[in-house]
């Protein structure tokens, strides 16, 4: 089967690389907090993806909200950010790190879903190593499986 792999590009994640339909996919906690990271960036250009994200855990924690979960939030006609629960609060205590990469697994599985039904590309910061303090040597291949293997485009931003 063919298989594309991750496009490297240097820029802001927020602002994809594309004209047609676009995914862009980040990382929350499972308790709810906002308001540090890449989500700050995603908050200064839309206010939907922060509110959705907090109705989702205040009305869906006994339902779909958890780890693992993800929510797709459109947020013009062809953009949507995916809200992808995989870190596990949000401070990490010696030799524990918040990011959980069978969550992280579980909600790329959902995103190539979501992506295909879309016809839609995928564009990230690379996920789950800032504040999750999660290992890119991990995640990369995570984002392969999942993802680049299905033949959806993939495009991971560098921040200048």
């Amino acid at each position: 089967m063919q298989q594309n792999t991750i496009r490297y590009v240097t820029g802001d994640a927020t602002q994809p690389h594309t004209s047609s339909t676009a995914i862009i996919a980040h990382i929350c906690n499972n308790i709810g907090a906002w308001g540090a990271g890449f989500v700050l960036a995603v908050s200064s250009r839309w206010p939907e993806p922060e509110r959705e994200y907090q109705r989702w855990y205040h009305t869906g924690a006994a339902k779909d909200f958890g780890l693992g979960a993800v929510q797709l939030v459109q947020v013009s006609e062809q953009l949507h950010v995916a809200n992808m629960v995989a870190q596990h609060g949000i401070r990490s205590s010696p030799g524990d790190i918040p990011i959980r990469y069978d969550a992280l697994d579980q909600c790329l599985s959902t995103l190539a879903e979501h992506a295909l039904n879309l016809h839609a590309s995928i564009h990230m910061p690379r996920i789950g190593t800032g504040l999750a303090g999660g290992d890119w040597m991990k995640i990369e291949p995570l984002i392969l499986e999942r993802l680049c293997r299905k033949i959806i485009p993939v495009t991971v931003y560098e921040f200048p």
